[in-house]
């Protein structure tokens, strides 16, 4: 059986795939990460007003009392850290309207699907993926 060998046109396919791929998987997970959580939102402030109250209760706290506040304290600095940095969730969008329209076709991703997993309607527009798609 002789050898088969892939074409450039198959080779640039599977890369251009990749890349739409990729590009998708970003702008979801952007998404996921920036989604509104239920609840009283905490603020970087408030958080480090709570690490304050943390130091002054861990003199007076039992060891096990201490375990938990400390990790609570480092929760809040993960979640100080996390709110700080910000994401360029637009330049992900942009990426994601480039090829939104095309990966949806290529993978019979519809309107309703893009819609359940939180794209928004504006993005979808922008992309070109319509109702009917």
């Amino acid at each position: 059986m002789p050898k088969r060998t892939m074409t450039d046109e198959h080779r640039e396919a599977l890369s251009v795939g990749r890349a739409r791929g990729r590009a998708v998987r970003n702008y979801l997970e952007a998404l996921e990460t920036h989604r509104p959580k239920r609840g009283r939102r905490r603020t970087p402030e408030t958080m480090r007003a709570r690490i304050t109250e943390i130091d002054n209760e861990m003199g007076a706290a039992t060891p096990m009392q201490r375990l938990h506040l400390a990790q609570e304290k480092m929760n809040l600095e993960a979640k100080i850290e996390a709110a700080e940095t910000t994401d360029d969730i637009s330049a992900l969008e942009d990426e994601f309207v480039n090829v939104a329209s095309a990966y949806g076709e290529a993978n019979g991703i519809s309107y309703a699907a893009w819609r359940a997993v939180g794209v928004p309607v504006a993005v979808l527009k922008r992309a070109g993926v319509s109702r009917s798609a």
